[in-house]
């Protein structure tokens, strides 16, 4: 059996083109062409704005505006083209209800997620409720309720999130990212030799899943025996 693809994506939940990047992903793995082996995702930490606070006073445009160094109808010009983007990804932003926030709590229950097996579903759950449902992410009380819906445990999850149980982890991810380079996210890891930057489109996450298939094909000796 052809071991699996492994793809590691360095992302954080507050990233825009990290949603498009993880969709447009799914969609590739989803149609990869026949004897293109499994692949297996697994997500890692990456703080884009670690100096946010949990209760950021103002909209999306104005803290992209701030943090940009640029004007208001500049920021909105960015939040309308990504939200474009989106669209054609088959996601809906909605930056009119977006709650900007520190996002190192949702990264903790994402490592939680991925210890008990829920990563993927976790990560959607953080990453819909941030980009289209204005849920406010950096309050134990909206990541326990969002954990649930996935089939964490209430009381546990909580309990990991006010004691920090998986900060470490998170921190251990970040020092990996700046080990290997990344500066900013969303970046794809894919079996371990190829470095993607940004949101791809589905075509370009096939190319290479297509392109490693054919390379482990070629490595196959056959014993003429």
């Amino acid at each position: 059996m052809t071991d699996a693809i492994a793809i590691d994506v360095w992302s954080d939940i507050a990233c825009p083109w990290c949603y498009i990047g993880k969709r447009n992903l799914e969609k590739a793995i989803a149609s990869r062409g026949e004897g293109v082996p499994d692949v297996r995702v697994t997500f890692h930490s990456f703080e884009l704005a670690p100096e946010t606070p949990v209760d950021f006073d103002g909209g999306e445009a104005e803290y992209l505006a701030a943090h940009k160094g640029v004007d208001a109808a500049s920021a909105q010009q960015m939040l309308d083209r990504v939200s474009g983007v989106a669209a054609d990804a088959g996601l809906e932003y909605r930056f009119d209800l977006l709650r900007h926030t520190n996002t190192v709590k949702a990264h903790q229950l994402l490592h939680m997620a991925k210890e008990r097996g829920r990563q993927h579903e976790m990560s959607e759950r953080l990453m819909a409720a941030y980009f289209t449902e204005g849920r406010h992410l950096g309050r134990d009380d909206e990541l326990v309720a969002l954990a649930a819906e996935v089939g964490l445990d209430a009381e546990e999850v909580r309990h990991a999130l006010e004691h920090e149980v998986y900060l470490e982890a998170v921190r251990a991810d970040q020092a990996q990212a700046s080990a290997y380079g990344i500066t900013g996210v969303p970046f794809f890891v894919i079996d371990g030799a190829y470095g993607v930057s940004g949101a791809q489109p589905p075509e370009a996450f096939g190319q290479i899943l297509d392109r490693i298939a054919s390379e482990r094909t070629a490595e196959v000796v056959v014993d003429p025996a």
